[in-house]
């Protein structure tokens, strides 16, 4: 193979060459193409020192682009959730972007293999970066009206706008490492080991564009902050490869976008998604979160997209009239002599403390374990949901780590684990169940919270088949007027006419009282379905029959 020189021999070398293009390469008849070309070792040392701005540019290339994916989803979940619907499109759009990106950056690397071309390519991937917090929340508010009006077709198109919203800089981006092993390649013998050492390069980055937005930029800058710290990094790395008028346009977005990352007091973003009554943000590990306060005083959780709320909290009022009052009724499934008191409960789930909250005014013997994931949250219950109760003991951590781990024994086990509009899968098994039963004393009781659409419960029927294989006596509550179903499952044989016997005792005008007038009503007995899904470790398919759930409700609307 030989590689000719388009550039005639008296012409002077141009900057592509200067700035560590690929030199040409000829080899004589009879001469290996691998032959290498005696150099002196200062001009080893200067190209070895040209290569330096190139390897940043593709380090910080591999950084970002990463950086684009892990963002993505944190941009969408305040409206569309963190399901795996949602990281599935960023991830396919991710490399679909990436590919185009492969492919046109190597025809134009050999068709103009110029450092000054590819350091304009980044910056104008920088500029498309710095960009998209600006233009992602019309995009956004815009597919609330979808949702305002399930209407399928502006909801699905603003989800594809939003993965736009990364062609541009991720396809760019793309272009960087085909068009850097082009500029750095010196002959034939050394394109293995350049091609391999910058694609190394590009990989470290991209490792560290995987952790360093999540585990330090979003929850300490948000998202916004942390795309414009990607402009900025892209703008900076540009710079050596342009000129000098090119230099001061490159430069302007990086001086104004220094004002928001280096003093976010002075210059605020103000909120990722508006709320009416927001009196609180954080974008944390693993949510985005607000706290909404009602004229009334009332305070409300909402996590990420929005479409429902995590926990409600007023001073004033214990019962809620919605899903979290049921889950007091737990203690009085059982005939024994002993309804009614609970010694312990586990609430995996815990939010801002709602059940907890109201297990430790009915029940203020109980003591009281509280699993929550994100330790913000928790944060937040302590803050603005009084979630401070002195038999309340909180663990953050996994729902499923702790059951396995615990060494205590409960009467009540609550499940409210929700990322909207999922249930985590570990959460959903028979083998969890049984992990649950093993830690449930001989009259205790395990409560979830799931969901249906006015027609559809497969989701429900599907967890009153799951829990039948482990409990003898399984019960269903469709709370009213909303899309909750509260599912309990017993440890010991009982019915319906028990817990109607069990709360005919309690005092009149009391909160059990009218939490039996809220659940006696609506209560059914769950009966398992021959042949129907039951969730298991290996196969749980509880997405799939919640996003069935979604678009037929959006179909039938």
């Amino acid at each position: 193979m030989r590689i000719r020189s388009r550039q005639p021999a008296n012409r002077p070398p141009n900057d592509a060459a200067l700035a560590g293009a690929p030199e040409s390469v000829s080899t004589d008849a009879g001469q290996a193409p691998s032959a290498r070309m005696t150099t002196t070792p200062g001009r080893s040392a200067r190209r070895a020192g040209s290569q330096l701005p190139l390897m940043a540019l593709v380090f910080v290339g591999g950084m970002v682009s990463l950086g684009l994916e892990m963002c993505g989803p944190r941009l969408m979940a305040p409206y569309f959730g963190t399901s795996l619907f949602i990281w599935a499109n960023q991830i396919g759009f991710t490399l679909i972007y990436l590919s185009l990106g492969y492919a046109i950056g190597g025809r134009l690397a050999d068709r103009y293999p110029n450092p000054r071309l590819l350091c304009a390519l980044v910056a104008t991937a920088a500029v498309f970066t710095g960009v998209i917090p600006f233009i992602s929340e019309p995009i956004l508010n815009w597919s609330l009206i979808g949702i305002a009006q399930v209407n399928a077709g502006v909801f699905i198109g603003s989800l594809v706008a939003v993965n736009l919203l990364f062609l541009v800089p991720t396809t760019l981006l793309g272009m960087v490492s085909p068009f850097a092993i082009r500029l750095s390649i010196r002959q034939v013998g050394d394109a293995g080991r350049s091609s391999g050492n910058l694609y190394a390069l590009s990989t470290v980055g991209s490792i560290i564009g995987a952790f360093l937005p999540v585990l330090v930029l979003i929850p300490n800058w948000g998202v916004r902050r942390t795309l414009f710290a990607g402009c900025v990094a892209l703008l900076v790395v540009s710079l050596w490869g342009l000129r000098l008028p090119e230099r001061v346009v490159a430069m302007f977005p990086t001086i104004i976008l220094l004002g928001p990352l280096l003093l976010p007091q002075v210059f605020p973003l103000g909120p990722l998604k508006y709320t009416p009554g927001l009196i609180y943000e954080q974008e944390s590990l693993y949510n985005y979160i607000q706290v909404t306060q009602q004229p009334d005083g009332t305070r409300e959780l909402i996590l990420n997209e929005g479409q429902a709320i995590h926990s409600i909290y007023n001073p004033h009022q214990v019962l809620t009239g919605w899903y979290w009052d049921y889950f007091l009724a737990a203690p009085y499934l059982h005939r024994a002599p002993n309804v009614g008191q609970v010694k312990r409960v586990a609430i995996i789930g815990l939010a801002g403390g709602t059940i907890a909250r109201q297990y430790s005014i009915v029940y203020p013997q109980a003591q009281i374990d509280g699993v929550e994931i994100d330790p913000a949250i928790v944060a937040v219950g302590r803050r603005y949901f009084g979630m401070n109760e002195p038999q309340l003991h909180v663990t953050v951590a996994d729902g499923r780590t702790f059951i396995r781990t615990t060494t205590h024994t409960y009467d009540v086990v609550a499940i409210d684990a929700f990322q909207q509009p999922y249930i985590p899968f570990q959460l959903t098994t028979k083998e969890f169940f049984e992990e649950i039963r093993a830690h449930l004393a001989p009259d205790g009781v395990v409560c979830l919270n799931t969901g249906h659409t006015a027609t559809d419960f497969r989701l429900v029927q599907a967890f009153v088949n799951t829990m039948a294989t482990v409990f003898p006596s399984v019960f269903t509550f469709n709370v009213p007027d909303t899309f909750n179903t509260e599912v309990m499952a017993s440890m010991r044989p009982t019915s319906l006419a028990t817990l109607g016997a069990n709360l005919a005792t309690v005092p009149p005008g009391s909160l059990l009282n009218q939490v039996a007038q809220e659940v006696l009503p609506v209560a059914q007995v769950g009966h398992a379905q021959k042949g129907g899904i039951v969730f298991s470790d290996d196969q749980a398919p509880v997405e799939q029959l919640t996003d069935q759930l979604l678009i037929d409700y959006i179909q039938s609307h």
